[in-house]
This record gives structure tokens, C-alpha cells and sequence, in this order.
């Protein structure tokens, strides 16, 4: 719907029809789909291209080869794979617009959780209309290359994850007994079951447009794709026009913020490349701004990490804090904020969030790295702890950085705020992965 200046008054969440495998030949995905591309690592992109000729891998994040030119590239073969598996049938689009209910289930913390998401099309909004809000700051090398492979395809090959805000049961109901006719499931790498339903309904789609029409979404995975989507739109769209087409919409995964299986995970960090001789001085300089505690190990490895984390969030829930390793042996030095640098002297929830405060305060004001080199040459992002204090141990970084995961409450005021954290300040866990389904943005 459009305001009186042109202006989108109501957020659009329409089905579309999607590119997904057949589900005649492959009523199991497990070998056939991928976590997004930003998770996967160097490793792992092999083993996904080893683990089936069909691997959603080849699409979604392609090997390069020595000999590749502007021709012939990981993005052309991206396009060619996805066009000649949709000749031979591995592919399907949708025969009719539909709206993709996911179910994840998975254990944690010695317990099992079920969580419902809903995969659409949204219309796409510059972030300064408000309907659409960011949370993280995005850095251009990761943007530029989903640019290319979205030329290349011409479709969303992932889903974006996004968060709404709901009173109430949150879209499930409205599916009715949609849930039970999951067209195909699926075992991601962490364990966690997937189920797929396709709801092609008239009824319960009209539904889900009503019920998403005063919502405002907020970005919880997937800044760069968005940011990608926005700027494809632009260089598809001459003109203005008031009829939508499917360049003005990019694929969602919409979940309840307020679902209590939503889990948000720690991304810890890494460092390396700093001038020896600044370790012994940021001793020093660390006392000027925060109270430290010193957590000596024990001989269990597994039981040390175990009560370090569990002395860190204790401490989280009263102060600002987080846990450094490298400068005190094997020993874990526990900051927690005392005094807030001048940097950090401001309104809002960014000043006192643990993430925010390690950036602003340690790696630009004490240890002077600028966003550029923290970006390419010295930051690294881990969610497992243990690995990141046994890069410490074998030299092959400096220091370990071990966070609390960010609230999601946190995240919403932040970003309610039009402020962003630190990029990889959120984990939301588990993700959609990619394979699940597709969205073409050429003419249905």
C-alpha cells in the first residue's frame, strides 16, 4: 500500500514461487543443502562440494579455480548449475505462489526446542523508512560478492533472517494444519532437524499478510544480502513504478522475537599481528577503565573453560564484561567495566554492551586498530571458545577475547535506536540453511 508521497504505509510480505529440490527425488536434504555462506569455512566448502554432486554448495558458494576468468568464475558456474538442475528436473519452481513454514528442532542446554519460522518474500525498504532495521555494521568485500552472484543467478539463493515483534502465538496459528504436511526434512551439521511445509493456500496466505502488515522487521542475520538486494534493485529498476515485481522483494526467514526458542550464541574473538612490545603496556592501560579478576586453570581443560564461562555470565548480568586470554599465561583474566572511556561516554544501549565496549575501548583506543585492519589483516570471529584460546596456546594468535551473548532484547533497542554494533556482535542459532528454497526475481 502506498502513502500519499509514494511512500510504502504497510509492510508487504507476499509468497512467491519458489526454486526448491524435487521432493520426489529428494525427500531427504541433509547431503543437499548448506549453512550460509558467511559460516562456512575453508574446510568445510570442500567437504559440502564432496558430499553430493547437488550440493546447494555450488550454487550458493562455488570454488575458485586457478584458471578463472571474467567468463568462466565461480559466480557464471553458480548460474549455469542453477538453470541446467532446473533443466533436469533436480530443481522445481513452485507451479503457484506459496509461503514456506520451517521447523527447527534441536537440543540445547539439556533440553529440546522446536522453533517455527516462516520463509516469504518482503518488499524491500531503504533502512530510512523505518519498516526495515539493521542492527550490525557490514564491511564492503562480503556485500560486493553476493552482488556478483546475484547478477549471475538472478535469484536469492538464501534467505535473510529477520525478527518481527508479536503479542501472541505468532504466525503459526494461522497456518492451521498446514504444519503437518512437511514436503521434505533435513539434518543440518550441528544436528539440527529441519521440516519443510509448503502452503499454497489462498485462506491462510491472506492471512499472513494481514497479520505482517504493521510489523516492522529487524534484521537479525543477513546485512550483507539485504544491503545486496537493495543495491540490485537499483541497478534493475528504471524508473518508478507503482507495480511491484519481484526485483522490489527479497527472501525472508521471519521469526518471533519473542519465540523462547530463540537462541542467540557468543561470537568470540580472536586477535593476532600486534607488535609484541604493546602487550605488557595494555596491563597497564586496562587498569585505567576496568576492574580485572584473575581465573587461574585447573587440570580439567573441559572443566576450566566450563567455569570461566560460567564466572563470565554472572558477571555479565551485573556489569559490562568479558574475558581476556594471552596476557596472563594460561590463566584467564576476567574484565569487567569500570570506568567508561570517553568514546563510550553517550546515551543509548551501545554504550554498555560488552561487544561495543571491547571494540571502541581496547581495539581502537588502547591497542589502535582501525576498522580497516581489524577487518582484513588481525580480527578473527569464533563461536567455539576452547578453539579460540588454543590458537593462543599455539602461537597462531595473540590474544582470545571470550564474550556473553548479545540479548535479543539488546539487539531490538539498539537497533530501535538507529544505532548498529560491531560487526558479529549476534549469532542467532540455529540458521536456516541454504537449500531449502530459492527465490527467482525474474517474472514469475
Amino acid at each position: 500500500m502506498l502513502d500519499s508521497q509514494g511512500k510504502h504505509s504497510l509492510a508487504d510480505v507476499v509468497p512467491f514461487q519458489g526454486i526448491r529440490y524435487d521432493s520426489e527425488r529428494f525427500s531427504d536434504l541433509s547431503d543437499l543443502i548448506c549453512p550460509p555462506y558467511d559460516v562456512i569455512s575453508p574446510q568445510e566448502q570442500l567437504s559440502y562440494h564432496d558430499r553430493s554432486p547437488h550440493n546447494v554448495i555450488r550454487v550458493e558458494f562455488g570454488l575458485e579455480r586457478p584458471d578463472d576468468s571474467p567468463h568462466d568464475n565461480r559466480y557464471t558456474r553458480a548460474a549455469t548449475t542453477l538453470q541446467s538442475w532446473l533443466r533436469q528436473g533436480i530443481l522445481i519452481q513452485e507451479d503457484r505462489p506459496a509461503l514456506y513454514l520451517v521447523e527447527h528442532r534441536f537440543a540445547y542446554q539439556d533440553s529440546q526446542k522446536s522453533r517455527f519460522s516462516m520463509v516469504a518474500r518482503v518488499r524491500l525498504e531503504d533502512f530510512g523508512s523505518g519498516w526495515v532495521r539493521p542492527h550490525e555494521v557490514t564491511i564492503g568485500r562480503a556485500g560486493e560478492d553476493r552482488l556478483r552472484l546475484m547478477r549471475a543467478c538472478n535469484a536469492n539463493t538464501s534467505p535473510i533472517m529477520a525478527l518481527y515483534r508479536h503479542r501472541g502465538e505468532g504466525v503459526l496459528p494461522l497456518f492451521r494444519e498446514a504444519r503437518g504436511r512437511a514436503v521434505y526434512q533435513a539434518v543440518d551439521r550441528d544436528g539440527v532437524g529441519l521440516s519443510v511445509s509448503v502452503v499454497t493456500d489462498e485462506g491462510a496466505i491472506a492471512r499472513v499478510r494481514d497479520f505482517f502488515a504493521d510489523k516492522t522487521f529487524y534484521i537479525a542475520d543477513g546485512h550483507h544480502r539485504y544491503e545486496t538486494a537493495l543495491a540490485f534493485r537499483r541497478e534493475k529498476r528504471i524508473g518508478w513504478s507503482c507495480k511491484p515485481e519481484p526485483v522490489d522483494y527479497v527472501m525472508m526467514t521471519l521469526t518471533d522475537a519473542d519465540d523462547p526458542s530463540l537462541v542467540m550464541a557468543p561470537t568470540h574473538r580472536v586477535l593476532r599481528g600486534l607488535d609484541d612490545r604493546r602487550l605488557p603496556l595494555l596491563k597497564h592501560e586496562l587498569d585505567a577503565y576496568f576492574d580485572h579478576e584473575i581465573l587461574p586453570p585447573s587440570p580439567d581443560a573441559d572443566a576450566t573453560l566450563e567455569d570461566w564461562l560460567a564466572t563470565l555470565e554472572q558477571r555479565g548480568e551485573r556489569q559490562t564484561s568479558f574475558g581476556l586470554y594471552g596476557l596472563d599465561g594460561r590463566s584467564l583474566r576476567l574484565l569487567t567495566l569500570r570506568q567508561k572511556p570517553a568514546p563510550l561516554d553517550e546515551p543509548g544501549s551501545l554504550s554498555s554492551l560488552d561487544v561495543y565496549v571491547l571494540h571502541r575501548s581496547i581495539f581502537h583506543q588502547l591497542l589502535g586498530i582501525t576498522t580497516r585492519e581489524m577487518a582484513e589483516v588481525c580480527l578473527d570471529y569464533t563461536r567455539d571458545a576452547r578453539g579460540a584460546l588454543a590458537q593462543v596456546d599455539s602461537g597462531e594468535c595473540q590474544l582470545a577475547f571470550l564474550l556473553n551473548p548479545t540479548l535479543v532484547s539488546t539487539m531490538l533497542a539498539v537497533a530501535d535506536e538507529g544505532n548498529r554494533m560491531p560487526q558479529k556482535s549476534t549469532y542467532f542459532y540455529p540458521k536456516t540453511p541454504t537449500g531449502l528454497v530459492m527465490n527467482p526475481l525474474w517474472d514469475d
